[in-house]
């Protein structure tokens, strides 16, 4: 029982002593008072459609890419294929994705047709690297 004892106060000493630690680390946290203007949701952007200038729809956003410092460098959208076989994901920078606001509702257009998407390099996802690699089909 002794043990116990001893233990428990042992514990309760660590606890003491590491709160305050715990307490502090936040303070170096910034946090946000409100949202940055502007600002979009991945949502805004993941399984999207994404349309064509003369609005048909060229592929889907599959996945969003960021940098080491949470950037958007990039998207993958599936083109082509049925009910997902046969689709090709292929990778475009983020800045060649437009938000559109049509009849009250925010499309993504690219300056591309689906032919020219189809015939860029491929790209797979990688589970053991969990990146994205050049599909060698």
């Amino acid at each position: 029982m002794q043990k116990f004892a001893t233990t428990a106060a042992a514990v309760a000493i660590v606890a003491a002593i590491a709160a305050p630690a715990i307490a502090d680390t936040t303070s170096d946290v910034m946090l946000l008072q409100q949202m940055p203007a502007g600002s979009m949701t991945v949502t805004d952007w993941y399984k999207q459609s994404v349309y064509d200038p003369s609005n048909n729809k060229i592929g889907e956003v599959e996945d969003v890419l960021l940098d080491q410092s949470g950037k958007v460098t990039s998207l993958i959208v599936g083109v082509g294929g049925f009910l997902g076989a046969g689709e090709k994901d292929v990778a475009v920078p983020f800045n060649a994705v437009q938000v559109n606001k049509k009849d009250n509702k925010w499309t993504l257009v690219m300056n591309t047709t689906k032919d020219q998407l189809k015939n860029a390099p491929g790209f797979k996802y990688d589970r053991t690297s969990t990146t994205w690699v050049p599909d060698r089909k």
